[in-house]
């Protein structure tokens, strides 16, 4: 049940999936919480931070696997393979973008607490980095500017093609903000590890301890 197990995913895809709440609860069980199982979790269930927390590790590590991976596009023709490789690559910058807004969501979770955070949930639903980013210390204009950037990636950039009628200055702004601020993608993971290590010092702050005593 806590390992890794794909013939479980191959056998049923959504399920397997869908079951990182019911793997958690197993998981505080063994560890000597007092766990209630249930079939299906409720909202507050799912605001475990372990749960966001982890999750932005996978779509991390998802993300890692797209941009280090380089499709040949040999079944595209070969006049579209570079706008292909540029939408591929968009969707690497999608998963990114959805890991650090899932991370910061957590912390959000972790410093409120689950009910705290769930009166102001409204406020919270959004893909906004920039605002999501607030609690990070240290950042500059241009960390600022590159999570504007992202930000165009999760909601529609890592998706489609067009940000939708109406809306075209979504797409100068991507190029403006990018060429304005010179931001490479060193910029780009250099922003994602700073954040991940705010991560760490919230999360040394708010762990709880076990039932034994240790963090």
């Amino acid at each position: 049940m806590l390992k890794p197990n794909r013939t479980g995913f191959a056998a049923d895809p959504f399920g397997y999936s869908a079951l990182a709440w019911h793997k958690w609860g197993a998981a505080q069980t063994l560890a000597g919480f007092a766990v209630e199982p249930k079939a299906f979790p409720s909202s507050a269930d799912l605001k475990a931070p372990i749960l966001w927390l982890a999750n932005a590790h996978a779509l991390s590590e998802a993300a890692v696997a797209i941009i280090r991976n380089e499709p040949k596009w040999e079944s595209m023709p070969v006049a579209i393979r570079g706008a292909c490789d540029s939408q591929y690559c968009a969707a690497g910058l999608m998963l990114i973008g959805y890991s650090l807004e899932i991370c910061l969501k957590g912390l959000l979770i972790l410093a409120k607490g689950i009910d705290a955070y769930t009166s102001e949930e409204k406020s919270f639903q959004h893909h906004k980095l920039e605002r999501l980013a607030e609690q990070v210390p240290d950042l500059t204009i241009k960390d600022r500017a590159i999570l504007r950037v992202l930000t165009h990636f999760t909601e529609w950039a890592g998706r489609y093609p067009d940000p939708g009628s109406g809306k075209d200055a979504k797409v100068e702004e991507v190029f403006a903000l990018a060429e304005q601020h010179q931001i490479t993608a060193k910029d780009l993971f250099a922003l994602a590890t700073q954040v991940m290590k705010h991560t760490a010092t919230v999360v040394n702050e708010y762990v709880p301890l076990s039932p034994r005593g240790n963090a």
